[in-house]
């Protein structure tokens, strides 16, 4: 009798589970098992979506304050690994690049005057975006060979050869941003301190990302330079707290000057 009940019970679980709607029977299947207590496999797009997370999770760049993934968009749920990888290439090319990109701004304005820096006629001078336009000819040619054979490099190294269905996608052994350049042999052996420098240098270069952004948008609305920019307001909190010294001892105010009113 009790194997009679628990065979009905089977039955009437599988009918039950059958009758639900097909969301319900969706979210039943996520979860792990149906009605009946069977198992479900993982769907495709789940496993998929664990591999990429998993992989992030490996990848140096994963650091405090956010010591998980920070995907706050959700992009690499709805991506496959060979997407990913290539992202991965592409934040470490343009974090090297705005590293570049932000030493040369600075070190650009600081020796624009200087006579050995590339300035001979001295036409070179004001805020960095403007630098490229004002210099002439034997320097945009140069500058064009040496990107071309270093982009030609990394293509060989690192992209595979564009087929139907493997187009613009990285080499399967390929490690993103791993070319072999290491002229002065920096890099460690040691596997965890090898994590740890690649990291640092991840994360200065999405620093640099952030920093050459803002180096392009306050000269472009300033029209100062960086280190002149930096001064100017220091010059102008060093007068409005001489302002407020003056006003509670009474003496006259120090009238700001008309160029810092503005900033």
């Amino acid at each position: 009798m009790a194997l009679t009940m628990r065979m009905l019970n089977g039955k009437s679980s599988v009918v039950a589970g059958a009758a639900l709607p097909a969301s319900r029977r969706a979210v039943i299947a996520r979860v792990g098992k149906t009605m009946s207590g069977k198992e479900v496999p993982p769907s495709p797009e789940a496993s998929a979506g664990d591999e990429v997370y998993e992989y992030l999770k490996s990848c140096p760049g994963v650091s405090a304050p956010f010591e998980n993934v920070f995907d706050p968009a959700g992009l690499a749920r709805t991506s496959n690994l060979r997407d990913i990888k290539r992202w991965r290439e592409s934040e470490i090319t343009h974090g090297r690049v705005s590293m570049l990109a932000a030493l040369g701004f600075i070190v650009g304005e600081q020796l624009q005057d200087f006579p050995l820096f590339f300035n001979f006629d001295g036409r070179v001078q004001g805020p960095a975006i403007y630098h490229f336009q004002q210099i002439g000819q034997g320097f945009w040619e140069p500058l064009l060979i040496a990107i071309g054979v270093a982009e030609s490099y990394r293509v060989a190294v690192g992209w595979a050869t564009p087929t139907g269905t493997g187009f613009n996608a990285l080499k399967d052994e390929y490690e993103p941003g791993y070319l072999g350049f290491d002229p002065l042999n920096l890099l460690p052996e040691d596997p965890s301190a090898r994590k740890e420098l690649q990291t640092k240098e991840i994360n200065n270069g999405r620093l640099a990302m952030i920093a050459i952004a803002a180096f392009v948008a306050q000269e472009l609305v300033e029209q100062t330079e960086i280190f002149e920019h930096l001064f100017l307001r220091f010059e102008k909190e060093a007068i409005l707290e001489l302002d407020d010294i003056e006003r509670d001892i009474g003496l006259p105010i120090t009238p700001l000057p008309e160029e810092l009113k503005n900033l």
